[in-house]
């Protein structure tokens, strides 16, 4: 993780290429390759860089708390173009954490110093985790129209052949299909509607599922296979997990 400030730069992640900007985070995952170039003002001359960078191996976390819970931060998956942008006193905060842990590093290491670190880690991550939903919220006219293209998007899915081809929409495709990473288009729909992009498209499939229902003679799993299940059973447990019956018995019912 890495907080950039007054760099004229770039940063590569993969092909792709991110400018800085005031006060800007960036995540990225164990095992994803980035690099990072100075922009040069004269002749053999570098601007100078203002910010910090954390490295750590996923060893460092692994027997701590923050190994079983670090995948619920979901930010190292989102794309290069979907950083964290920081208000002054969030920045000063974090930094204020990011010194704390250089202090344990640079002095003597003890034994509170690995679970000290591990602490204003996750601290850091707790924190950005908050200010990534405040810019969420910040941004709510932007995320209303974004959820509104979503809902057309699975429309347009869920009346089309691809769903019986293809099956569900993933989180990905739909997050392709708006220009943004899944995970951070899943994170923006909890924030603004209280559902996960998951939640939707379930939403979707079983309003879908009842209209088959009862709108058809077909069995049951024939309704499942036309809804892209490859296994009828999948289909059926879905829909008693969402609605607390059986697709026979809600056909039965009504």
């Amino acid at each position: 993780m890495a907080m950039k400030r007054e760099i004229r730069g770039s940063f590569k992640y993969g092909r792709s290429a991110y400018d800085f900007q005031e006060g800007t985070m960036l995540f990225i995952g164990a095992g994803q390759v980035a690099s990072f170039s100075h922009a040069v003002e004269h002749a053999n001359t570098e601007t100078a860089s203002q910010g910090w960078t954390i490295l750590f191996h996923p060893d460092l976390i692994r027997k701590a708390t923050l190994g079983k819970t670090i995948h619920e931060y979901s930010f190292f998956n989102y794309e290069i173009n979907e950083a964290l942008h920081l208000a002054d006193k969030e920045r000063r905060f974090l930094n204020t954490l990011v010194d704390t842990i250089e202090m344990e590093i640079q002095q003597n290491m003890d034994r509170h110093s690995q679970e000290l670190i591990i602490q204003n880690l996750e601290t850091i991550l707790k924190y950005s985790n908050r200010y990534y939903d405040r810019q969420f919220y910040t941004r709510t006219n932007i995320n209303k129209d974004l959820a509104s293209q979503f809902e057309r998007f699975l429309q347009s899915y869920f009346a089309s052949e691809e769903l019986s081809e293809k099956g569900l929409p993933t989180i990905d495709q739909c997050g392709q299909a708006l220009n943004m990473s899944g995970p951070y288009l899943s994170d923006l729909l909890r924030t603004e509607t209280g559902r996960s992009a998951k939640d939707h498209i379930y939403g979707y499939l079983i309003e879908r599922a009842k209209t088959k229902l009862l709108n058809s003679n077909d069995s049951v799993s024939q309704v499942a296979y036309s809804l892209g299940f490859d296994y009828p059973q999948n289909f059926s447990k879905l829909f008693k997990s969402k609605t607390g019956m059986s697709p026979s018995e809600y056909r039965n019912l009504n």
